[in-house]
């Protein structure tokens, strides 16, 4: 989540990030379909450039948020008292851009926001990260997403998402914008399931045939078409999650996965491999290929004073395709992407609440130090 407004630099209130260009490259009017490219370069004369270290491009939602925060969740039908209403910038493509953009990846966001406040709004903030937003499309005649959270004083959170145009982002626009992403060996692409089913899959086609990494955030949850399965994503479930993906319903058992008291009930998609978020638990890994129950291995998350765990995994996932393309295995990867979503929770909002690289690596720092001694 971030806060309208914030941090942005001269220009890019005014619709323009650095270099003066406009923030999107494309409009459409979603009542005819008719695209409007008049604003925008080609986007094949001046593709996206990515530096030595790799880059991350984002396939996701943009939305407006609204957090109240309350003391105790309502139940069904109940209404309570909130205080402190804030407006801010997130959706799950948002958040894991500004969360890898944090980490140090060159970062690309392909999504769509609606002709409205609240899209320019979503621009200009996401511009203020340097994150490239040319691939991201303005909507007429949809509303940006809206996602209404509630937070207890717990940290805990009940969310509830009107897509708007987030719906509206086909399988064309993501072909061409990820056409414009000049080769690279380390590209991790990052996905989840806030955008259309045809928009998922022609980000995992073009993972498959340009060689690229691919991770899927099934969130929220819903039947993986074959097409994104056959490109060998990494899963990135939660709990509930993993419980319906995995088949075994209800919430996944990851103390049984790691004693192998359950190994039959882990088989994950072949050739995919699967990284559970386990919360306050951390995370869980299974690399592709690996047999059930042994394989897996549980990556612990430190302790830390919680505020808030809106948009914790988005951190997580974010923070993860900048280890990867950093060039960090898979587990090493998994462990800076703990690190990251615990220190999230230690601060209020989603995406305002991503950490620096510095950050991240120093708490790694400290947790394989040895402890200091006295005579």
């Amino acid at each position: 989540m971030i806060e309208v407004g914030e941090r942005i630099p001269s220009g890019a209130a005014s619709g323009r990030g650095h270099g003066g260009r406009e923030p999107a490259t494309a409009e459409r009017d979603h009542a005819t379909g008719d695209r409007d490219v008049s604003s925008a370069a080609d986007p094949r004369a001046a593709g996206s450039p990515v530096d030595s270290r790799g880059a991350v491009v984002v396939v996701g939602s943009i939305n407006l948020d609204l957090t109240l925060r309350v003391e105790v969740l309502p139940r069904a039908g109940e209404t309570v008292l909130g205080r402190g209403l804030a407006r801010s910038v997130g959706g799950k493509g948002a958040n894991q851009a500004v969360a890898a953009r944090r980490a140090g990846a060159t970062t690309v966001l392909i999504g769509a926001v609606g002709r409205d406040e609240a899209g320019m709004a979503a621009l200009a903030t996401l511009e203020s990260y340097r994150i490239d937003t040319r691939h991201i499309e303005r909507v007429a005649g949809s509303p940006t997403g809206t996602a209404l959270i509630v937070v207890d004083r717990g940290g805990e959170n009940q969310i509830a998402v009107d897509p708007g145009t987030n719906a509206a982002l086909g399988a064309e626009t993501v072909r061409e914008a990820l056409a414009a992403i000049l080769p690279e060996e380390r590209v991790v692409l990052l996905a989840s399931l806030e955008i259309s089913d045809a928009a998922v899959d022609a980000a995992a086609r073009t993972a498959r045939e340009r060689g690229w990494r691919l991770i899927l955030n099934p969130a929220p949850f819903r039947p993986l078409p074959a097409g994104v399965l056959a490109a060998h994503p990494i899963l990135t479930p939660n709990q509930g999650e993993a419980g319906r993906l995995l088949g075994v319903g209800g919430t996944f058992d990851w103390r049984g996965a790691v004693d192998h008291s359950r190994g039959g009930m882990v088989s994950a998609p072949p050739g995919c491999p699967l990284v559970v978020t386990l919360g306050a638990a951390g995370a869980l890994v299974r690399p592709a290929g690996a047999g059930s129950g042994g394989a897996w291995r549980h990556v612990a998350a430190p302790e830390v004073d919680v505020v808030d765990t809106t948009g914790a995994g988005d951190v997580f996932n974010g923070v993860l395709a900048a280890a990867l393309a950093r060039g960090e295995d898979l587990e090493a990867a998994v462990e800076l992407a703990v690190l990251a979503g615990s220190l999230a929770t230690a601060r209020p909002g989603a995406s305002s609440s991503a950490p620096a690289w510095d950050a991240i690596a120093a708490l790694r720092a400290s947790r394989r130090s040895p402890p200091q001694g006295g005579c």
